[in-house]
């Protein structure tokens, strides 16, 4: 009882410090945002750009610490690159729970382009984070069932269309665009459901990371790529700060993009279509086999 309570008042106390720090950002983040929307002219868009990633570094820093300070999690990172702020990157990620948005903020904060996801369009909605979101030109995109689409096939490029103008808009700035390419949290129910072929990932979807390929591909850099593993178990927002989550392991690798991948139309090419999906399968089982050794890392040595 006495550590249930303990753990309520450690959530409560880590939600209204988030709150207070968001709050406190968003407010000048929206003035500088509504700005630059209203006179947009070449320097002034530039100087709150810059503003703009300022806000948003200071929110990480402020987060970060709260983690540092109200949680005993412990964050162990494999090749982490040197600080490359000022370029363009893809970053391809399996996702495991919630608590991987602000641990990879934590981990690529000023040490590259703020990060910016494609967000589920239910998620503008959220209290504070929501306006935040879209003051920072993160993508919201609505997913449409086959049944709706063969309805009415012009929905299938709305999704198609809005990474198109937000991917505009980032390779004008330095920007790192995340992708959490199962594009849902793993579970074992999904997993099952799925009756995906790996151990540890759901099936990867190739259109959202293909579609950014398409429209960035000239400007974009590198490939960050990142497996993200909870060796005691992942958790939710509300177990990092009741402290139930120990530790979380965080591999990078700095890549290059194939340049044949680079401009291809996903849609229209289907020798693209065939060779994207193969070398994305690829990858994944990669990644598999990274989340297996990292999980085990003594069995994988006596091996």
């Amino acid at each position: 009882m006495i550590f249930r309570i303990g753990s309520s008042l450690r959530v409560f106390g880590a939600t209204l410090l988030l709150t207070l720090n968001s709050l406190l950002h968003i407010a000048p983040l929206l003035v500088i945002a509504l700005l630059k929307a209203v006179l947009r002219f070449g320097p002034v868009r530039v100087a709150c750009d810059r503003w703009l990633m300022a806000i948003v570094a200071s929110w990480i820093d402020v987060n970060s610490w709260m983690m540092d300070h109200l949680t005993s999690l412990r964050i162990e990172v494999e090749g982490l690159p040197e600080p490359m702020p000022d370029g363009h990157f893809l970053m391809l990620s399996n996702h495991q729970s919630w608590v991987d948005i602000p641990v990879l903020q934590k981990v690529f904060n000023r040490r590259l382009p703020m990060l910016r996801f494609f967000l589920k369009s239910q998620l503008i909605w959220v209290p504070l984070l929501g306006l935040a979101w879209w003051a920072l030109d993160f993508p919201f995109m609505k997913r449409y069932t086959r049944e709706q689409i063969e309805r009415k096939p012009e929905l299938a490029g709305r999704d198609i269309e809005a990474t198109r103008k937000a991917c505009e808009k980032f390779s004008r700035i330095p920007a790192t665009v995340g992708n959490f390419v199962e594009g849902t949290r793993f579970t074992r129910e999904k997993h099952a459901k799925q009756d995906s072929p790996y151990r540890h990932l759901l099936k990867p979807r190739a259109g959202g990371t293909a579609f950014v390929l398409e429209a960035m591909g000239e400007t974009l850099d590198q490939l960050i790529d990142v497996t993200i593993v909870y060796p005691q178990g992942r958790g939710e927002l509300t177990d990092l700060f009741a402290d139930r989550i120990p530790e979380v392991r965080v591999a990078v690798r700095v890549l290059p993009i194939p340049p044949e991948f680079k401009g291809r139309n996903y849609r229209q090419d289907a020798d693209f279509r065939e060779q994207f999906q193969t070398w994305l399968n690829a990858f994944w089982v990669e990644k598999d086999q990274k989340i297996e050794q990292m999980l085990h890392p003594r069995r994988d040595k006596d091996t």
